[in-house]
């Protein structure tokens, strides 16, 4: 019954989930134009809630019907999950979970029959779970979307500089020891990325474990690194300043 050719369309459904998953992972992520994408989405649905407050009084009736139809048509997608992560990974979620609860419905409702449901049940299983597919998605579409963000980020160049962060390991070394610590930095679109820390040799202040810290350079290796708030925060930017 597990492998009965009933099964065969959930089977297929989960075949496309995976692939979409390692399809993410192996673009890195599934972030740039999707993430663009996604964002210019969210973007035109506050613009349009914006526009509605501001202009509602002064369009004609028929203008306003059409405005509040689109505005209705973005916020049923908004609510799918459209504009929380990218639209490939939305999609992976919505056929990964199809898939397996659609087969488990099959064979869990088969056990009972002792045969796979067919027929108007069969529609009922099918119906049931796709609509679960949906509401999982919504649900993890946020935050599996930050998940496998992490596989595209990129450490490389100077983005993570001016960012702020905290540790990770016991303390942080200075550079000239050849040592390196780690914490974890919130970049400039709120995504949480582990990195490798040193102290630039004129630092007074030593950052421990949970301390907050703000990276200021990066080396070959590594990003170079201060304590938050303190004298050596100052320093730097006195120095910046003077640039």
């Amino acid at each position: 019954m597990l492998f009965d050719t009933a099964n065969l369309t959930y089977w297929i459904f989960l075949g496309i989930g995976i692939f979409l998953f390692m399809l993410v992972i192996l673009s890195g992520g599934g972030e740039d134009q999707d993430l663009d994408s996604d964002v210019d989405f969210d973007a035109d649905v506050d613009a349009d809630i914006d526009l509605e407050s501001n202009i509602e009084s002064n369009i004609t009736p028929d203008l306003a019907n059409y405005h509040d139809s689109d505005l209705n048509f973005l916020s049923i997608l908004s609510w799918f999950g459209l504009g929380k992560c990218p639209l490939l990974i939305l999609l992976a979620i919505n056929f990964s979970t199809w898939g397996v609860s659609g087969w488990f419905l099959n064979v869990t409702i088969g056990g009972f029959l002792n045969t796979i449901p067919q027929g108007f049940l069969g529609v009922v299983i099918f119906l049931a779970s796709f609509i679960f597919s949906i509401f999982i998605g919504k649900l993890f579409s946020h935050p599996i979307g930050k998940i496998f963000a992490n596989f595209g980020e990129e450490t490389e160049g100077d983005r993570l500089i001016g960012c702020n962060g905290s540790v990770t390991s016991r303390q942080i070394p200075y550079l000239i020891e050849g040592r390196i610590a780690q914490a974890d930095v919130v970049d400039s679109a709120g995504n949480l990325v582990t990195i490798e820390v040193c102290l630039p040799e004129w630092a007074k202040v030593v950052p421990h474990r949970g301390q907050e810290i703000l990276i200021i350079d990066r080396q070959k290796h590594c990003f170079i690194a201060i304590a938050k708030d303190t004298s050596d925060q100052d320093k730097w930017l006195n120095s910046i300043s003077k640039r």
